[in-house]
């Protein structure tokens, strides 16, 4: 029998086997457990009193210092990726709940034009929609802003606010990506167009507003081959049937030319998309906007403070893009605006489908838009 020897830590002898070497000592099992921890990031082990991390991500220095920092504000630990940072030239870092504290204490509930922060995908599902709504007349208040945080976010931060030129004394409201579900049953829709009604916003009769969807392309195909495919037959979709799209959006002609112009007709819908492509020399000021990376953005909607057109437009997004997804090109050059609006079966959509007198022929007394 081979004589035992002693932890270096606890100093009690076990047979060799059942110690560890680990940088010139030997531990027993229940020292190295408590004496050490395995980096979270590379898989080596450190000292305890070396960890760089915290208890529940454990890391080496190294580590911490390529990929980690810590919350300048409560010191929590953060991935880079995810860290906040006050402008491109600040040091210190914020997690996302000490970034908007700090930003509501400096008055800076409204951010500027180009603020993206990195999105937060709620709901589970393929297909996540991003809106933003435009709304006038009442304020670039951050006042305001921070009313409508408060109930947006109570349940986690579903919006953030932006400056936007083109409005003459309001601001938008963009929502981190969420499924339709969500926004039909999580999402605080209702207390949140009920506050910017009371504080006197407008949206549908600005005249200024639009309401904006963003749909992941991920979601349109597995492959970059596959989601040209089903752009090109959704661009297809809105040249094809303009006349109703036009009707549903509630947007003039001119307004549509100047925020959301349309491609033009042609045959076959990857002729459109080719022309898409080439054609807008980088414009982003088209019915269907394809110059995001990760997303696709419908531009063509006028800007409503009215629950139930809110829902019906991202319904209506979403059975264009099931249609685009499911028939081929011969099978969507067949269909007709009567056989899609039979399939849509969403109760908002079909609603406001037979308010905009657009759903085979069953017109219904509309409330007013806000």
């Amino acid at each position: 029998m081979s004589e035992k020897q002693n932890c270096s830590i606890c100093n009690a002898e076990y047979p060799p086997e059942q110690l560890t070497e680990f940088e010139g000592e030997l531990l027993c099992k229940h020292c190295l457990d408590t004496e050490t921890v395995i980096c979270s990031h590379c898989g080596e082990r450190i000292w305890d009193t070396e960890n760089a991390g915290d208890n529940r991500l454990p890391l080496c220095r190294t580590c911490y210092d390529a990929h980690y920092v810590t919350c300048d504000r409560c010191g929590c630990l953060l991935h880079a990726d995810e860290a906040c940072y006050e402008d491109d030239c600040d040091d210190e870092p914020y997690c996302r709940t000490c970034y908007e504290r700090h930003c509501r204490t400096r008055g800076e509930a409204i951010h500027e034009y180009y603020y993206k922060p990195h999105p937060i995908f709620y709901g589970e599902g393929k297909r996540y929609f991003g809106i933003e709504l435009e709304v006038d007349e009442a304020g670039e208040s951050d006042c305001s802003a921070e009313t409508i945080l408060d109930i947006a976010n109570c349940g986690g931060e579903h919006v953030y606010c932006k400056h936007d030129g083109s409005l003459d004394d309001g601001f938008e409201i963009v929502t981190h990506p969420m499924t339709l579900k969500y926004h039909e049953n999580s999402m605080p829709w209702a207390d949140v167009l009920h506050a910017l009604k009371s504080m006197g916003y407008l949206s549908h009769q600005a005249g200024t507003c639009g309401l904006h969807v963003h749909v992941n392309r991920d979601s349109l195909g597995a492959t970059e081959e596959e989601q040209d495919a089903c752009i090109a037959r959704i661009l297809y979709f809105f040249e094809k049937h303009w006349e109703e799209l036009l009707k549903f959006s509630r947007r003039s002609p001119r307004q549509l030319e100047r925020w959301a112009a349309r491609y033009g007709y042609k045959e076959k819908p990857s002729d459109i998309l080719e022309h898409a492509k080439k054609g807008t020399q980088g414009s982003r000021y088209v019915c269907v906007n394809l110059q995001n990376d990760a997303t696709i953005e419908f531009r063509i909607f006028r800007g409503t403070l009215k629950l139930n057109t809110l829902l019906a437009t991202l319904q209506l997004v979403d059975r264009v893009c099931d249609v685009a997804c499911c028939l081929s090109d011969a099978e969507l050059k067949a269909m007709s605006w009567t056989s899609f609006v039979s399939g849509c079966t969403a109760p908002e959509l079909v609603q406001y489908l037979k308010e905009r007198r657009l759903y085979v022929n069953e017109p219904i007394i509309a409330e007013e838009e806000v």
